[in-house]
This record gives C-alpha cells, structure tokens and sequence, in this order.
C-alpha cells in the first residue's frame, strides 16, 4: 500500500457519541460540526419553539418530539484528522440501532449529566463498548448548571460502570459560579464567558496560576486546586495503553450548550483516540485497514432520506484498503457483485457524492433492495464474512394490517422496507399469514405508524398483543403443530425460520418441561 493512502487512513477518528436521552448528546455534535467548520451555526435539539432544529436530526418525527431516533453519521476535517462522529439514537427504544452502530466505530464518546449522573441508558451502552474493548473518553456535561459534586461523579463512574477514570480537566466552581476549568492535560485555566487570547491563563510549576489574576482570590478556585492536587496525590495515573485497551477514561468537565470545554476536549481526544482498528471475521483471524483489498460491512439501512426520491441508503463502514465510486464490489452472501456508481457522505440530510473514501471512513450506497444489515462487502473475490452483528430479541408484539385494504401494495412496500432498516421485526402467522411486528420498545411503534402514513401514504391498525418472549427453534424438523395454543404462538420470522411466542416465562418452562427434546434459543 502506498505512503499516501496509508497516510490518510491513519488520519481517520471515527466515534459515536452514546448517552442516556437528554444529556446533550445532539447539541455536542453540533457544536462539534461548527469547530470542524460544517455548520455555521450549531441549533439545539429542542428548538422546537424556535423553528430551530439540530442540523444533524433530520426525520420529521425527530424535530417534533426533540429526540434522535436514528443514527446519523456526520464528517469534518479538523487539525489536520478526518472525524467521523455517528450520532446514535438517544431514546432506550432504539438501543439495537445504537448497539449496531457501535459495530462500526473506533472508539466511543460517554456524555453524563452533571446533575443526573450515570443513567441506566448509560450503562447498558457502556457494556456494549466494553464487550468490543473499545476506548471511551468521558464529557461530563451541563456545567453551567447546579450539578453534583465532581470527585462524588469521578467516584460514581469508577463504582457504577467499574471503569478507571483520569480527570483531563476540574470545574472551577458550577451554576451560576462557574469560572472555567483547570485544564490538568494542557497545564491552563480555561476561562468561562470569556473570548479571545486572554481566554487561557497558564498554570506555573508548583500548580497555581503564573501571573496574578483575581480568580485566585474565589473560594471555588481554591477548592479546585485542592482537588487538583489530591487527584495529583491519590488520582490515577494517565497511560496511553490503558486508554486505549478500554481499561481507563479520560474525564473532562465542560458546557456544550454554551460551548464551554468542547474545543479542548476535541483537541485532545484527536490526539489520544485511535486510528481505524482491525475487524475480526466470523471463522477467525482478522483483516487490516492496512490491506490493500477494499472490504467493508452494512450496519444499517435508512429508507427514504430523501423523501421525494424515495430512496434507500445502505451505510458501510469502511475497514481495509480504499473505495473509489464506480469500482466493482462483492456481497459474499449472495454472492453478486455489483458496479458502484452512486456513493455519498453526510451531514444529516445534507449529501454530496463521495468518489474516494478509506478505512474509518462511513459512506452510503443507494440500495435497491440487494444489501442487508451484516452484510459484508468485498472489493475482489473475498468469500468471506466478517463477525456477525448483534440482533435483539423483541420483548413487545403488534398485529398489524391496512386501514385502507385497496393500498395494501403501499403497505407491504412500506413494512418490507422498513423492516429492511432493523428497527423492528417482522414475523407471519402460519396458515392465515398475518403480520406480526416485533419490537425491542413502544417508541418505535410509533415511528413506524408516523412513517408509514407520511413516507408510504399507508395508515394502518395496530393491535397490540402485549410482552411475548420469542424464541427460536435449532432442531425445527422436530416441532409438530399440536406443539402449539393460546399460550405458544408458532410464526416465522422474515427469513422463514420458525419462532415461538409464549405468554410469558412461566408458559415457556411449561412448554421445555414438557417437550424437553426442543432446542431452543434467543437472540441477545
């Protein structure tokens, strides 16, 4: 490979940004957008009031309510590193796309509410990180508001999420005290509400600040020293290796809302976070960004982006060697190959045509109905598949069917491509082949019944029938239809195999009870 590629593939930062809803997670992006010169001007998430949305939420549904319930992958060029930031969906209810995209990141970005603490959204997206090995570094967030003490989050992160964590920076007071940060890394003081060169103030050797400033005189730069310096004593210590092995998190204190921390912490996260990792594949071994082949895999499908063109766009994470619009790829699963002529990168709704991409890089392919989630694709003959996706098992059950029956082309066109996109799952009753739609939460009933009336002109009925806990079958030859009754459901799942429903726990350790030579499992 030459110099050059291997150059620009080392210059790649790809992360996502996971939270618990309503910790500012979407505002940070933006604000992250506008250092990196993509917007000129960051819009807050609920600027619903305003007619001022977040540039990176782009579904109608999302602007109404204020929340991001899909994935967005957004690109800038900052300090000399390309940052590819995937903004996952906050809601809990979408936690299986959040899970996906996390396939498809390098490393992660925590946000914590100063004033909450560590939430339980929080906490399931922090195993899932775990469980890759993956770097996170942590923004504790909303500074400018009355908030928890922060050696009592320093210690909660530690106790809850069981993880190291070093303080990068240290609040100078909060709320309506707040002044700045102590910026441990960099060896200043940042200062709030203020702009320009006087912005920083240099710290001097023995801690406090080089040259006189009133600061010093404020009981809350005091305490900030004196928990400087007891981190100093007692803190952990900063190691690269351990970062990056996922073992230890940088900390760091700021205000997305008013911009306060967020270009440091930039800064120095470019600095300390990896370049694009090696993926595993599903029989063993892995494969290098390095490699000269292009590979890469789908870890999601997103319907009608562009609503007035209908279309489908299926997101590929780059992991080896380079793309270049109009090269031949290969689904090994198919297996097809395909010439590739339309491509394209994003900032939200925002799209232009990418003729040249590299490992760490996200683009999306206009799909016609070939890919799905978990794909892998190849750019020469590879026959081979990289590790498969996590799939959820849905907890909440809907029958679904047309309002109108003389548009039930609409609907079948808009449940297949919906189910397409992963967020909910689809199932058949057996003879009378009704549809069944599985779900890991209600809010993505929700989204599906708004988009189904506002994307495909197709409003349906929804009876709900309740908590089922689906499991599927691994010896199938083996089910008989008198297997089955009110309390187990027998359906197939969208690629035929067989699924069972049951009521509840109890009515699944009747059914293994007694018919013990059926084998069966769940997904995660």
């Amino acid at each position: 490979m030459e110099d050059q590629l291997k150059q620009e593939i080392a210059s790649r930062r790809t992360f996502a940004i996971i939270s618990h809803p309503d910790a500012g997670k979407t505002t940070m992006t933006e604000k992250l957008l506008y250092f990196g010169g993509a917007i000129r001007d960051a819009g807050t998430v609920k600027g619903k009031k305003s007619g001022k949305f977040a540039t990176s939420d782009w579904m109608e549904i999302e602007k109404q309510r204020g929340i991001s319930v899909t994935s967005s992958v957004l690109q800038f060029d900052f300090d000399g590193k390309r940052v590819n930031i995937l903004d996952t969906p906050g809601h809990e209810d979408f936690s299986e796309d959040t899970y996906r995209t996390l396939m498809a990141v390098d490393s992660a970005v925590m946000m914590i509410d100063s004033a909450k603490g560590i939430e339980p959204q929080t906490i399931k997206l922090f195993k899932v990180c775990r469980m890759r090995g993956i770097p996170i570094f942590t923004f504790i967030n909303k500074l400018d508001r009355q908030g928890r003490e922060p050696l009592e989050l320093m210690e909660e992160l530690e106790e809850v999420l069981g993880i190291e964590s070093y303080a990068m920076n240290w609040p100078i007071g909060m709320g309506k005290e707040f002044m700045g940060i102590y910026d441990r890394h960099n060896r200043r003081v940042e200062l709030a509400r203020t702009e320009g060169a006087g912005r920083f103030l240099e710290v001097g050797e023995d801690g406090d600040l080089s040259t006189s400033h009133p600061m010093q005189d404020s009981s809350y730069f005091q305490q900030a020293l004196e928990d400087v310096m007891l981190l100093d004593e007692a803190g952990n210590d900063f190691d690269e290796e351990r970062v990056l092995r996922g073992e230890l998190t940088p900390v760091f204190f700021g205000s997305a809302l008013t911009n306060f921390g967020v270009q440091t912490f930039l800064e120095t996260y470019l600095q300390f976070a990896p370049s694009p990792q090696p993926r595993n594949m599903a029989d063993g071994g892995s494969v290098s960004p390095y490699d000269d082949e292009f590979t890469g895999f789908i870890f999601k499908i997103q319907a009608n982006m562009n609503p007035a063109h209908r279309d489908r766009i299926a997101f590929v994470r780059i992991v080896s060697g380079e793309f270049d619009r109009g090269m031949q790829v290969t689904v090994p699963r198919i297996p097809k190959t395909f010439k590739v002529s339309q491509s394209t990168q994003f900032l939200a709704d925002d799209r232009e045509t990418v003729n040249m991409a590299v490992a760490g890089d996200i683009i999306g392919l206009y799909d016609t109905g070939n890919y799905q989630i978990g794909d892998t694709i190849t750019g020469g003959k590879g026959n081979f598949a990289f590790e498969p996706l996590p799939q959820f098992t849905p907890e909440l059950f809907v029958k679904v069917s047309p309002k109108n029956v003389m548009k039930s082309k609409h609907f079948h066109k808009g449940i297949l491509q919906l189910v397409q996109e992963g967020a909910i799952q689809y199932y058949k009753t057996l003879h009378t082949e009704e549809v069944i739609l599985g779900a890991v939460g209600q809010l993505q009933f929700e989204v599906f019944e708004h988009r189904m009336k506002n994307e495909y002109n197709s409003e349906v009925i929804m009876q709900h029938i309740g908590q089922k806990v689906a499991r599927w079958i691994e010896n199938e030859g083996d089910v008989k239809e008198s297997m089955t009754g009110p309390r187990a459901m027998l359906v197939k799942d969208r690629y035929g195999n067989l699924v069972f429903l049951f009521e509840n726990d109890f009515a699944l350790r009747w059914f293994q009870d007694k018919h013990p030579d059926i084998r069966l499992y769940s997904l995660l």
